[in-house]
C-alpha cells in the first residue's frame, strides 16, 4: 500500500514526514502533503481456451502404491498430481501405512514429519524394514513449498496437515484450509502425488472445514474392524467410492489380507441358530460375511433393537416385514443383530441374510452351513434384485459355499423361510 508523502514547494524535495526546514533549499515550513501515488499494477492476463483434445490424461501415468489393497481402494494406484486425504482415529496405523507405502513404492518419497521426531520415525522404520527415507522437519508452509518447488518429488506424505503453519496457528480452520489449498496447487503444478494425513473429530470425520474434503481428489479412512484394519474410500475422483482394503496389524507392520471373506468367516460357528452368510458388495469388492442375530425375552415395556455393523433403519424395516408379512412374534423380544468381524457395511443386499438370521434365532432352527444368501427385502415381503449379483455369487463359490438363495431363484421372503426354516 502506498504511503503519504510530503514535498517541498520550493525545490521539490520529497520526504515521508514533514520537516521544519528543507534540507534541499533551506526554506522553512515549505512542506505540503501530497496524495500517495497508487501502485502500478500489471494488466490481468487474458483467459485462454483449452481444447479437450490437447489435454493429457492423468490416468495414463498411474503408478502403484506398493500395496495391492491400497491400489484397490484408489482405483488402480496413484495418479500424478492426485491429492489424497487420509483420516483415522489416533493409533489406528496411519503413519505405519505411509511408511509401508514408502517402503514398497520404489519411487522418490518425501515425508513431512510434523508430529513425530526423526528418532521415533526411524524406530518404526527399522521395525518395518525400511532402509532409507527422506524426512522434512519443516512445518512452516512457505519455506516448505520453496524447497518442494526446487526439488519436487514423485510422492509427498504430510503427517499431518494439522501441524502446518499457514496463515494461523497450526490446527486452526484457517491454517488447515490454507495448507490444503497450497498442497493441492503444488500437486497440480508439479504432478506430485500428495497424501495428507488428517485428524478426525469424535464423530469420526476429518477435522477442519468441509472445503478441505472438497479440494482433495480422494478421501480415505483407516478404521478398526476387530483385529483388522479397513481402508475405506469416502470420495474418489479416480476410482470407485466405498471400496475396501483389509489389513492386519502385526509386529512387522500392516499385512495385507488377500482373502477377506476367509478371514472374517474364520471363527464362524456351525449349526447354531441365528447365523446367516451374506454376500455383500463394498465398492467393487464382493465379500462373504456372517450376519448374527439373537432374540431374547425383554424385561422392558418397549423391546430393544440393537444393531452393529449394519444400517439400523434397514434392520428395523426387515423386522417389521417379518412381523407383519410372516407373522413372526417380535413384540415382546429384544432383537440384537451384528455383522461379525467388526466391519461396517451399508448394502441393501444384506436384507435377506438379516431376515433369515432373525427368523432362525426366533424359531431356534439353524440354516444349512453351506448356504449363502443375497437379496433386498421389500415392504411387501418380496425379494428384490441387487447390484453385482454375479460378482457376489462368484465370491460365494470361491469361499466354499455350494447353495445360494438370491433374487434369481426365490421370489419372496416367505418362500425362502419355507425352504430352509420350516
Amino acid at each position: 500500500m502506498a504511503k503519504t508523502a510530503y514535498v517541498c514547494v520550493e525545490c521539490g524535495y520529497r520526504t515521508p514526514k514533514p520537516l521544519g526546514r528543507c534540507p534541499g533549499c533551506g526554506a522553512w515550513e515549505s512542506f505540503r502533503e501530497v496524495a500517495p501515488t497508487p501502485p502500478r499494477r500489471e494488466p490481468p492476463k487474458e483467459a485462454s481456451l483449452l481444447p479437450l483434445s490437447r489435454v493429457e490424461e492423468g490416468e495414463e501415468g498411474r503408478f502403484s502404491s506398493g500395496l495391492a489393497e491400497v491400489d484397490r481402494v484408489l482405483g488402480g494406484g496413484f495418479v500424478p498430481g492426485e491429492v489424497v486425504l487420509l483420516g483415522g482415529e489416533p493409533g489406528v496405523g496411519k503413519s505405519t501405512l505411509l511408511l509401508e507405502m514408502a517402503k514398497r513404492m520404489g519411487r522418490e518419497v518425501y515425508y513431512v514429519a510434523g508430529e513425530e521426531s526423526p528418532g521415533q520415525i526411524k524406530l518404526r522404520a527399522r521395525r518395518l524394514g525400511l532402509g532409507e527415507l527422506l524426512l522434512l522437519r519443516e512445518t512452516r508452509l512457505e519455506p516448505l513449498l520453496a524447497l518442494l518447488e526446487r526439488q519436487p518429488p514423485e510422492a509427498l506424505f504430510v503427517d499431518s496437515v494439522q501441524t502446518i503453519e499457514a496463515g494461523g496457528s497450526p490446527g486452526s480452520l484457517v491454517a488447515v484450509r490454507e495448507a490444503t489449498g497450497a498442497f493441492v496447487r503444488f500437486a497440480k503444478a508439479t504432478g506430485t502425488a500428495v497424501v495428507l494425513v488428517g485428524h478426525v473429530t469424535k464423530e469420526g470425520v476429518v477435522a477442519g472445514p468441509k472445503s478441505v474434503e472438497h479440494a482433495v481428489d480422494a478421501t480415505l479412512y483407516l478404521e478398526t474392524a476387530g483385529v483388522y484394519r479397513v481402508l475405506r474410500s469416502a470420495k474418489n475422483r479416480f476410482g470407485p467410492v466405498g471400496e475396501l482394503g483389509v489389513f492386519r496389524m502385526e509386529e512387522t507392520g500392516l499385512l495385507q489380507v488377500k482373502n477377506p471373506s476367509e478371514a472374517f468367516l474364520l471363527e464362524r460357528p456351525l449349526g447354531v441358530p441365528g447365523s446367516a452368510i451374506a454376500l455383500a458388495l463394498a465398492g467393487e469388492r464382493a465379500l462373504a460375511l456372517e450376519v448374527q442375530a439373537l432374540a431374547a425375552k425383554t424385561p422392558f415395556p418397549a423391546p430393544r433393537r440393537v444393531v452393529q455393523g449394519l444400517e439400523g433403519r434397514r434392520v428395523d424395516m426387515v423386522l417389521a416385514v417379518l412381523e407383519r408379512r410372516l407373522g413372526l412374534p417380535l413384540g415382546n423380544l429384544d432383537v440384537y443383530v451384528n455383522l461379525a468381524g467388526g466391519l461396517r457395511v451399508q448394502d441393501p443386499g444384506l436384507d435377506l441374510a438379516v431376515a433369515l438370521a432373525v427368523y432362525s434365532a426366533v424359531v431356534g432352527k439353524p440354516l444349512p452351513p453351506d448356504l449363502a444368501v443375497v437379496g433386498e427385502v421389500g415392504l411387501l415381503g418380496e425379494v428384490r434384485s441387487v447390484m453385482g449379483l454375479e460378482r457376489r455369487l462368484r465370491e460365494g463359490e470361491r469361499a466354499g459355499f455350494s447353495r445360494f438363495l438370491h433374487p434369481g431363484n426365490t421370489r419372496g421372503l416367505k418362500e425362502a423361510v419355507e425352504r430352509y426354516l420350516e
